[in-house]
């Protein structure tokens, strides 16, 4: 499971340091892919399996599924880490995400969202602010 948040710089190639805590998982290979609110989705491969499985179940006639199957899908490239722990994040990704230089790693359970420094921080003040009501909110679902 992926917990926490770690800052990291991304190299000219476009390489991003993969913190240490969550590389033993992504050792076998991950997909990362646009993800929602303006960053990347980071998934170990068995997890994107998962993930991938529930997306192509979904059903083709429905508009918001084909949407939404669209953007995961289409944006997803296979990487490997590399022996100093480094992932190659591809152009498209990187611009997607506004990912230049400064980019915060954060554990979300299963998946790894990379975020621009800058755009975390506003979404952290945002979070932190509405994260009693968003809680009222998620009881109903017995969160």
């Amino acid at each position: 499971m992926f917990l926490g948040e770690y800052q990291h710089a991304i190299d000219g190639k476009g390489r991003l340091q993969i913190p240490k805590k969550f590389r033993a998982e992504l050792a076998g290979g991950a997909t990362i892919t646009r993800g929602l609110d303006g960053c990347l989705f980071l998934y170990p491969k068995n997890k994107w399996a998962e993930f991938e499985e529930k997306l192509v179940s979904l059903p083709i006639t429905k508009a918001d599924a084909r949407v939404f199957a669209r953007h995961m899908l289409s944006g997803a490239f296979e990487v490997a880490i590399d022996k100093v722990g480094r992932v190659l994040i591809p152009p498209a990704l990187r611009k997607y995400a506004g990912l230049e230089t400064e980019v915060v790693a954060i554990g979300v359970g299963k998946r790894i969202e990379l975020w621009d420094l800058e755009k975390w921080n506003k979404y952290r003040q945002t979070l932190e602010r509405d994260s009693e009501a968003t809680a009222e909110r998620l009881s109903e679902l017995g969160v």
